[in-house]
């Protein structure tokens, strides 16, 4: 049967196909954990920079992160569907085949975690492991199960600038372990003022998030408060250790001075405006603040 479909017409579908494969990996969180895992292990290499590690680094993890992002969609696929906000991803909305993720998924997955301990070492592969174990093996089903899967899925987040940071400097420091505590406090807010935007999406899915199961926010808005507030002497930590110096402390004190205010704000008023503020403070905070670190380290 002679296809209807011009030249111009399959290069468009290829295109879509691929912004498709691309939407698999959800890059803007693969994104973050390579950005991040960049960031430390720039702050962890010592003079001269090697470059070539952090090239590594950043193909390793861009492999680990997609994987991720591909396998966690294959197995939410059928509730993405009962969402508003991820409905028309390429699974749920037809456009590609469940068997394309997880093939998809599974060889960036064990692809990236192969590369990693083959070009750096076998200490970031075995992190890349545990990150994957985490977020689709415990994380994903949890998050149907108990709102503490939120305290868990913190730990996979948290790990990449762990996985950066051993991949350059071969071992786990202080340093390292103050780069996994920002993560991990920052990750609640950022995430609880997410899920309150979209709480009634959620509860359709049947998720057992704080949200959802505390539809009032006092809990939520309080674990963000809380997280926010530990977030302030863990933002100070790499200077304390002796990873950054004054210049870094001096703004990330300022920073999530200022972040810890908007977490009070909506704890006070637990509004859609005010946990969107929020989400979008947590993104501008860590940008800055990874950027404060590169510069602390460059002067």
């Amino acid at each position: 049967m002679r296809s209807n479909l011009t030249p111009t017409g399959t290069v468009a579908m290829s295109r879509v196909k691929l912004l498709d494969y691309i939407a698999l990996a959800k890059p803007e969180l693969t994104l973050l954990s390579v950005t991040t895992a960049l960031g430390a292990a720039y702050l962890a290499a010592g003079d001269p920079v090697p470059y070539w590690l952090l090239f590594h680094v950043f193909i390793g993890t861009i492999l680990v992160g997609a994987g991720a992002g591909a396998l966690n969609q294959y197995a939410e696929r059928q509730y993405d569907a009962m969402m508003r906000r991820t409905e028309n991803r390429p699974l749920p909305a037809g456009r590609l085949e469940p068997t394309e993720a997880l093939a998809l998924g599974s060889v960036a997955a064990i692809g990236g975690v192969i590369y990693l301990s083959a070009f750096t070492n076998v200490l970031a592969g075995f992190l890349a492991v545990v990150t994957l174990v985490t977020y689709l093996l415990l994380y994903t089903p949890l998050k149907r199960m108990t709102p503490f899967a939120t305290v868990i899925g913190g730990v996979p987040g948290a790990l990449p600038p762990m996985i950066g940071w051993a991949a350059v400097a071969g071992g786990l420091t202080m340093g390292a372990w103050a780069l996994f505590f920002i993560l991990f406090f920052w990750q609640m807010p950022h995430f609880h003022s997410l899920a309150w935007m979209y709480r009634k999406d959620y509860a359709r899915a049947g998720y057992r998030l704080l949200t959802v199961v505390d539809p009032s926010g006092l809990v939520a808005s309080r674990q963000i408060l809380i997280y926010s507030a530990a977030l302030v002497p863990a933002a100070l930590m790499p200077t304390m250790v002796g990873a950054l110096g004054i210049t870094y402390f001096l703004g990330a004190f300022l920073l999530s001075g200022g972040f810890l205010v908007l977490a009070i704000r909506l704890y006070r008023n637990r509004t859609n405006g005010n946990a969107k503020m929020l989400f979008l403070a947590s993104l501008v905070y860590l940008s800055v603040l990874i950027g404060l670190m590169i510069f602390d380290r460059l002067t």
